[in-house]
Parts: C-alpha cells; sequence; structure tokens
C-alpha cells in the first residue's frame, strides 16, 4: 500500500475513533461532570485528522495530477 493509502486508511479510522470519544464526550455528560481526560480526549483525534485532511487537500495540487490543464486546448 502506498503513503497516501495509509494516509487515508488511517484518516478513516481517525473519523471512527474521533466519533467514539465524542460520543463518550456527551454519554459522560449525560451522567454528571465528566473528568477532564473525558471533555479533552477529542482533540487528539481531531488534531491528527486535520493534518491528514490537509494532505490529502494539497495532494492533487503538489502531485500536478489537478492542475487544471488540458491537452489540446
Amino acid at each position: 500500500m502506498s503513503l497516501n493509502g495509509v494516509i487515508r486508511q488511517g484518516h478513516r479510522w481517525l473519523s471512527i475513533i474521533f466519533t467514539a470519544t465524542v460520543i463518550a464526550n456527551f454519554a459522560a455528560m449525560a451522567v454528571g461532570e465528566p473528568p477532564a481526560w473525558i471533555v479533552y480526549s477529542p482533540l487528539l483525534p481531531l488534531f491528527l485528522l486535520m493534518f491528514s485532511g490537509l494532505y490529502m487537500f494539497v495532494l492533487p495540487y503538489v502531485s500536478g495530477r489537478g492542475s487544471g490543464r488540458r491537452i489540446g486546448s
């Protein structure tokens, strides 16, 4: 698997982890005052999602495949 494939797969798994931590956060808030580690637990996957998402966003522009130039125009 190429680096792009690893980052895309990691981005998918990170989104699942982020969603689970947000759901756990809301569930803990419904019970009472949650501990700080539950409140801040979504932040690490969120930052990792941001970096992998930015990488995938910039990739077509850097690789030249998405330059918008057409042959014969």
